[in-house]
């Protein structure tokens, strides 16, 4: 059985030299460090060969910006789906670079070159605006929490979000204050979605013990433990005054 030859950069070149010549360009390869050109009339075209994308390939590609706006990188078509979600972010990498992409198939004994993406201005007003939800999403997120108790590119430790803080908030209240409405805890501070959090229960932490009064549960004194940084900034912040609350949810407290 006839051994598959090893694929090279070189084999990329005619394919690609094909499809430009049927466009009407002149194709050069190995000009000034470039891998190929293609010229018609004052268009040039600049086009890097690799068997991989990777990081350096495409700072290569980015210092051929400086000689035109019209650099495509090419590669063999790759064996991941082409509708996977890598594909798609690396496609979204070389839109953002303003650059172009080939790739290079061989099927059978013949070779074929496409064109995927054009090198084209990258319209960031409009990426922002597409992105306008997830970016109040993060904002909104930050706003809910009181300091930073994640460690960035952490992937198996537990992470703090603003829910799971305002979980400890109401827990604490509970835990110093003894049962107390929902009203009550909003007039201690805890936020505006205190009924669905001691509704839904998460994790398990609160229970009612009558209509409109909840209490925190062992499970809750336990697991919030883990969290002594936020139990001692929630146990500062929380200072009850005469009149804070009203009187029949002192009396429930002290129940």
């Amino acid at each position: 059985m006839e051994e598959k030859k090893k694929l090279q950069e070189v084999d990329l070149y005619k394919p690609i030299q094909r499809y430009f010549s049927r466009e009407g360009y002149d194709v050069y390869g190995e000009v000034k460090d470039c891998d190929m050109v293609a010229v018609k009339e004052d268009e040039l075209i600049i086009i890097e060969l690799k068997l991989t994308l990777s990081v350096d390939l495409l700072i290569q590609a980015a210092k051929r910006q400086k000689l035109t706006d019209q650099v495509y990188i090419a590669i063999p078509k790759p064996k991941v789906r082409m509708k996977s979600k890598q594909w798609a972010d690396k496609c979204q990498l070389i839109k953002r670079l303003e650059l172009g992409l080939i790739v290079v198939s061989f099927p059978g004994s013949r070779s074929n070159a496409d064109i995927l993406i054009h090198p084209t201005p990258f319209n960031h007003k409009k990426a922002t605006g597409r992105n306008k939800m997830k970016r109040e999403a993060i904002l909104k997120e930050i706003s809910g929490r009181s300091a930073d108790f994640n460690v960035g590119g952490s992937n198996r430790t537990k992470i703090m979000t603003a829910y799971k803080e305002n979980c400890i908030q109401i827990a604490c209240i509970l835990d110093k204050m003894g049962p107390l409405s929902p009203k009550a805890l909003k007039d201690m501070g805890a936020g505006d979605k205190i009924p669905s959090i001691l509704t839904k229960n998460y994790y398990g932490w609160f229970e009612r013990i009558k209509r409109g009064t909840y209490i925190i549960t062992e499970k809750g004194k336990l697991e919030v433990q883990e969290y002594q940084d936020l139990v001692k900034y929630y146990l500062e912040k929380l200072e009850i005054r005469d009149g804070e609350i009203p009187n029949e949810e002192v009396n429930n407290s002290n129940n």
